[in-house]
């Protein structure tokens, strides 16, 4: 063990006539510990609420949407979907119809929109289609069926088994003008994706029945793109422009919820900064704890030089004491942020209300790469404090320091 590492651990953990440098350096840990345990905690819960949110939105939207320059649609859209699906990286296409109608329930009329699409297709890429909240999918026999959102169902007074009335677009003209076309359909079945906005307006059928209805033979709204690496739509958005034979216009997941994601990251960097001016803060009490040590080992510190310590020695050894002093309570910070987020976790300790967030409680998620910043930062910030102390400590004349003894 190398001298300069020996006393600076006893000069923090021997007793002293001064007990008041002791609290300081006590204080000075618990700063540290309290700052980053408080900054893992926040940034893990912000990136839990966005991975829910993303996970939500991405479950019931799609990664990547083609859609046609006109008014009237895509055409001829099937050779375009096996084109597409020849693609790497490629989960699922699928061709969608989409309108805006009214719904006649029970209780009471709403409007929705109507989303056709091939659910059969669609069930193996969404998890929330797969297993429905009651009843089935349509099938292809009988009277028409139709999918309804959990919260939807609810406000027109619907289940499972009920039959509804769908108001669409007017696609006849009478002399008195646009008359809207009606259709009765079956509710099969009702879903839940988490999230609100999805749930409480959109109800699904097949993508024929859809085009049936909404007069779009053979057309349909959009392309609904599904890929295995979600982050690698911009990418995909490029390679699908320079190869589609047709003027399209490509969306991303991204640019449909740029405004979203962009104000939960901007509050994650807010929340970072503000919560990291508490390790600063801490930081300050290393100084001062550094500079009332070097006060009391005047005499030490002369008597090491007279011995033939160097500069650079008496340097390292308050360097090395003041980064103790961040080490143990980034360490301490770190271990307790993380327990903390694995019992909030698994017991569930912060509950909100299921049907304003949709979540039963807040999850708490740090990515490796959060942790590892947070604790650089920590370090960074507790090594910088030990700078100015420890190069006075250096500076000290050992004939004044001895002078009267």
């Amino acid at each position: 063990m190398a001298f300069e590492f020996f006393i600076a651990k006893r000069y923090l953990t021997a007793k002293r006539k001064q007990a008041f440098i002791s609290v300081i350096t006590f204080i000075s840990v618990l700063g540290i510990t309290i700052g980053v345990m408080a900054l893992i905690i926040a940034i893990a819960l912000i990136t839990g609420f966005q991975q829910d949110v993303q996970s939500k939105i991405l479950g019931a939207t799609s990664h990547v949407m083609v859609q046609d320059l006109g008014d009237d649609g895509l055409r001829d859209y099937e050779p375009l979907v096996n084109k597409i699906e020849a693609l790497p990286g490629v989960r699922s296409v699928s061709p969608v119809v989409l309108s805006a109608v009214l719904i006649r329930g029970a209780a009471r009329d709403q409007g929705a929109v109507l989303k056709g699409m091939d659910l059969d297709k669609e069930r193996r890429a969404a998890a929330w289609l797969a297993k429905l909240e009651g009843g089935r999918l349509p099938s292809g026999t009988g009277r028409d069926g139709i999918l309804l959102g959990h919260d939807l169902a609810l406000s027109l007074g619907a289940s499972v088994g009920d039959v509804i009335s769908v108001v669409g677009p007017p696609t006849r003209l009478s002399p008195l003008g646009g008359l809207p076309k009606i259709k009765r359909y079956l509710v099969t079945g009702m879903f839940t994706t988490g999230l609100f906005e999805f749930d409480s307006t959109t109800a699904l059928v097949s993508l024929r029945v859809a085009q049936e209805f909404l007069g779009f033979q053979d057309r349909v709204s959009y392309l609904q793109v599904m890929l295995d690496d979600i982050f690698a739509a911009p990418r995909f958005k490029d390679l699908l422009k320079s190869i589609l034979p047709r003027p399209v216009f490509v969306t991303t997941w991204m640019e449909l919820n740029k405004s979203l994601f962009s104000a939960l990251k901007l509050e994650k960097n807010i929340m970072f900064l503000t919560i990291a001016l508490i390790v600063f803060v801490a930081a300050l009490n290393i100084i001062a704890t550094l500079i009332l040590m070097v006060m009391e080992k005047t005499r030490d510190i002369g008597i090491l030089m007279a011995m033939g310590a160097t500069s650079r020695h008496i340097r390292k050894i308050f360097f090395l004491q003041g980064a103790l002093i961040g080490i143990v309570g980034t360490a301490l910070g770190t271990a307790l942020g993380l327990v903390w987020c694995w019992l909030a976790n698994a017991y569930k300790l912060i509950k909100v209300p299921v049907d304003i967030y949709q979540i039963s409680h807040v999850p708490f998620r740090i990515k490796p790469l959060d942790l590892l910043l947070i604790i650089g930062v920590s370090l960074l910030i507790s090594l910088l404090s030990t700078l100015f102390p420890s190069h006075r400590a250096s500076k000290t004349d050992p004939v004044v320091a001895l002078k009267y003894e």
